[in-house]
């Protein structure tokens, strides 16, 4: 048995969205040959929402340190808010400690807390251990440097100046690259020659089924955020003007149907729940704004504060239909696609031609799926009426696909990636 560890400074209990790729591989690292052991932020550290039921899909066996992080409180006074700033000197000692007095053979990133990345190359410097990197997002990027201040991210001017530098410092002594697309390692090993040889793999997000028994059995838990009376199309996630394109092509289309057929399609309502990341209360509205545009702001509900990740399984279950706006990004892949699709409900997915969610929504079955550029509003208005008609069965899917996109061979993947590693070491 090889032994991995891994970085992941958000972990349950924090509900963060960078952690589930480990959260719902765990359970199978062991039978395809590897001890995992991971290395998180203390959770009162965390600036995220805490959901304690993400506990119990973690077996107790698996080897859980923490570390400290400085004070938000007092560090976002100099800028400092990033968790992966506040705890890297304690990182550096925890592990420092672990790699001197037990066995590991391979350390492992699987966070967007991008700037941690960097212990990777001073733990192998000094230990002589590999590091492979899970890029779920691109690091350094040049996708908002052109676009309006407003559009772009809080204190983009110092995170753009300092990814830049900190981003090779990482990537030019990784060992092994695995991202959920294609585009982020080719960018990355164009951007950086000296690793162009190295074991990389996509591996996309993937479908969790034990978190719909969790679900299930907790939903009277949960607050209902969906009016009784009218039939609730739901999409959870962010917002932002990037997705405006896809999920104009949706208001245009209902704009359009109402116009011709106000009493059928009266009922209908569109939540955009959780679209901000910022603090509860405190999020802007990113998608009511265009509806007003189409002048159908009384049909749609945005809730900027984030819910909990089983409040949202319970949320979706609960939907008369399902809706998910891609990103303008052609890189833009939904880790939130596989949640929807365990739900079984009906969907519809409008994403950027070249996203790569298209294909996967396409490999299970999924017929309502399209790309903004060339979708038709009679397409998207034969859903809204099916969703009308409660005409739409629960979705089945290609067993082929269910199985290609599971924990499980998802795992599997990631340890093939791992062995790779090893193997070029030797």
């Amino acid at each position: 048995m090889k032994n991995i560890l891994i970085i992941s400074p958000y972990f349950p209990p924090v509900n963060g969205a960078d952690m589930q790729r480990v959260r719902m591989s765990l359970p199978y690292f062991a039978e395809n040959g590897w001890n995992a052991e991971i290395v998180m932020v203390d959770e009162k550290y965390a600036d995220l929402d805490k959901d304690h039921l993400l506990l119990e899909s973690i077996s107790p066996a698996i080897k859980i340190y923490q570390v400290k992080a400085l004070n938000k409180k007092w560090t976002s006074k100099i800028g400092l808010g990033s968790i992966a700033l506040r705890s890297m000197p304690f990182y550096r000692s925890k592990v420092n400690e672990l790699l001197k007095t037990g066995k590991y053979d391979l350390i492992y990133f699987s966070t967007t807390q991008f700037p941690i990345f960097i212990l990777g190359s001073y733990w192998k410097k000094r230990f002589g251990i590999p590091y492979v990197i899970d890029m779920q997002d691109p690091w350094h990027s040049d996708y908002y440097k052109n676009k309006p201040k407003d559009q772009q991210p809080s204190k983009y001017w110092l995170s753009y100046r300092l990814n830049k530098y900190l981003e090779p410092i990482a990537l030019k002594n990784v060992d092994g690259l695995i991202s959920v697309s294609e585009t982020y390692i080719a960018n990355l090993k164009s951007r950086y020659p000296v690793i162009s040889a190295i074991p990389s793999a996509v591996i996309t997000f993937c479908a969790f089924e034990p978190d719909m028994k969790i679900a299930e059995n907790n939903q009277t838990s949960f607050s209902r955020l969906l009016k009784a009376g009218f039939k609730n199309i739901v999409y959870i996630g962010r917002g932002g003007n990037d997705m405006h394109r896809a999920i104009t092509a949706l208001f245009e289309a209902f704009k359009q149907i109402l116009e011709t057929d106000k009493k059928t399609f009266d009922q209908i309502r569109f939540y955009f729940i959780g679209t901000s990341y910022a603090p509860a209360g405190r999020g802007k509205a990113t998608i009511m704004p265009l509806a007003k545009q189409f002048d159908i702001a009384d049909y749609v509900v945005e809730i900027t504060d984030r819910i909990s990740y089983y409040h949202t399984l319970v949320t979706l279950q609960q939907a008369d239909g399902l809706f998910i706006p891609g990103s303008d990004d052609p890189a833009y892949t939904a880790s939130k696609i596989y949640p929807y699709l365990l739900t079984k409900k009906p969907l519809l997915a409008i994403f950027n031609k070249e996203s790569s969610a298209i294909n996967i929504l396409k490999d299970y079955g999924l017929q309502t799926v399209y790309d903004y550029q060339e979708v038709q509003p009679d397409s998207i208005t034969g859903f809204l009426r099916k969703v009308i008609e409660s005409d739409l069965r629960s979705e089945s899917y290609n067993q082929a696909a269910i199985k290609k996109y599971s924990a499980a061979n998802m795992a599997l993947q990631q340890c093939r990636l791992f062995d790779k590693v090893l193997n070029e070491q030797n």
